[in-house]
């Protein structure tokens, strides 16, 4: 007896959890005053005989080596190495939202900022002054670009309308020059940018890419970061009495008991586990669901919306919308750019690593019984501590989840209390979910919770090929002239009642003029 209990002692000096000075000092020191109070239990035991163990409240109460104090210190242990597993079992699928996060957010800002610098060095060659005069409209652009992906109220389709309908006005009094308009009057030309399709097709396309890709990029982004909260939060467990009572049984009993090299049964580790992490396998429904969610949005980012075909090539884009404008006049050479990073196989890493942790919750217990620090392992059956000596452990195993406890020969669970800060998890990885799902249908969900009033079924480019206005040949006209004094011109815009009509009576007039000349 007093050789099993010796043993004891010596695994009591080796204990697996031993925080060093520079993690945390207090913690440290802590932990070693109370790691010799249990030394020194032992030993004053072990130095007289082994002793009855009726006072035992957790082991078998059996000739024992454990005081009631030490059964109270270790049950804490317990609760400690368990708290300690989790998190490092758990370790991979945070790291994995964490890094991916990480990695994804550089790629997207380095990719926008990218496209503002190859637009900027684009239109400096070919528009030289006029362009640094009017910068500030494409500095706009990507400014609000920015603001929605970092998760800013900007409804995508309407700012878009604006940098176009600024974007008009400002071609329209550079295209000429000798003619100044009132302010009612490039306020009534942008009023149909639409309908006069001055830019051609080119903004109606741009907006259905730009709003698709940033709308599925910043949902995706968020669901990371939603999925590495997720991950944080519920890793850091908290076990009740009943699971801390089943974890010093599993764990410290069979050194109680004399028996230090046995380890605890896989099957009888798993119904442990099973117990003890009953809510957080409930979580798995609603995690698997969202990580299905995050692959959709995933493929959007890879396919026809790829960030990166939308963003590259912008700079030609616009120029080519203001060619358009131009009647062709000017001929815009440039290259479209070239990143280093890859949208695609960032994104296919990132859909690897979600693979790997759907079902993660379900299998954690799984995960950490087959853990040979822990259990002896599958193989072993009889030669285990079994809860009560060294033998085959008998019970069925539970099946997940909260409900399927009721049974469970280990863990005393409250199937009727499910854990409130889980059931809240679960919420937040359902509305990521609807979010995502949304994001590949290409809605908008977050604008459209923060703003009614904007988010209608009429706004932005909701039309379709079949549905659109039919396109007509916009002509750059003049305005008509001023006297020697330079009076302004007084468009319709300055009178009642400016419409299409009127518009195209004033560009029919300006264009006679100029084939007159």
């Amino acid at each position: 007896g007093v050789s099993m209990c010796w043993a004891l002692w010596l695994f009591c000096s080796k204990l697996p959890w031993q925080p060093t000075k520079t993690e945390n000092p207090c913690c440290f020191f802590f932990f070693w005053f109370w790691h010799i109070s249990i030394i020194f239990q032992i030993f004053l035991i072990s130095s007289f005989i082994v002793i009855p163990g009726e006072h035992l409240r957790i082991c078998p109460q059996e000739y024992t080596c454990c005081t009631s104090e030490m059964e109270d210190k270790l049950s804490q242990q317990s609760k400690l190495e368990f708290e300690n597993l989790v998190e490092e079992t758990s370790h991979f699928v945070r790291t994995t939202f964490v890094s991916r996060h990480k990695k994804f957010d550089e790629f997207f800002r380095e990719l926008l900022e990218n496209a503002e610098r190859s637009l900027n060095d684009m239109f400096v060659r070919t528009y030289g002054m006029l362009y640094m005069q009017n910068s500030e409209v494409f500095q706009d652009l990507f400014a609000e670009l920015k603001r929605y992906y970092t998760g800013g109220n900007v409804n995508l389709e309407e700012m878009l309308n604006d940098f176009w309908a600024r974007l008009l006005e400002r071609m329209f009094q550079l295209i000429n020059p000798q003619y100044h308009f009132s302010e009612d009057y490039l306020e009534c030309v942008s009023k149909y940018t639409d309908q006069l399709k001055p830019f051609g097709d080119v903004p109606r396309k741009l907006k259905v890419q730009v709003t698709r890709a940033f709308i599925a990029a910043r949902t995706f982004v968020q669901g990371l970061t939603v999925g590495r909260e997720v991950a944080n939060r519920v890793s850091k467990v908290s076990p009740t009495p009943g699971c801390i009572r089943a974890l010093m049984k599993m764990l410290y009993c069979p050194y109680c008991r004399g028996l230090p090299t046995v380890k605890p049964c896989n099957n009888y580790c798993l119904n442990v586990m099973k117990g003890c992490l009953a809510n957080q396998a409930d979580l798995d429904t609603e995690w698997n669901l969202f990580i299905d969610a995050m692959l959709l949005v995933a493929e959007r980012l890879e396919g026809p919306f790829n960030i990166e075909s939308v963003m590259d090539p912008i700079d030609v884009k616009i120029s080519e919308a203001i060619m358009n404008m131009q009647e062709n006049s000017m001929q815009v050479s440039g290259d479209q750019g070239s990143l280093t990073l890859m949208a695609d196989s960032s994104v296919t890493d990132i859909k690897e690593k979600l693979k790997l942790s759907k079902k993660f919750w379900s299998t954690l217990p799984y995960t950490i019984c087959k853990d040979e620090r822990v259990t002896a392992g599958p193989s072993v059956e009889e030669d285990c501590w079994n809860g009560h000596t060294k033998a085959r452990y008998l019970p069925e195993i539970m099946n997940d989840g909260l409900t399927n406890q009721i049974n469970n020969p280990e863990v005393d669970v409250d199937i009727t209390r499910p854990d409130t800060f889980i059931r809240q998890q679960i919420m937040a990885l359902r509305v990521m979910t609807n979010k995502l799902k949304n994001a590949y249908n290409g809605n908008d969900v977050n604008f459209q919770d923060t703003s009614d009033e904007s988010s209608g079924s009429g706004s932005g480019s909701g039309c379709t090929d079949d549905i659109c206005p039919t396109e007509f040949d916009f002509v750059t006209t003049e305005a008509p002239p001023v006297d020697s004094d330079r009076r302004e011109v007084e468009a319709s815009a300055t009178q009642p009642g400016c419409s299409l009509q009127t518009l195209l009576l004033i560009f029919l007039s300006l264009l006679l003029q100029r084939q007159w000349r």
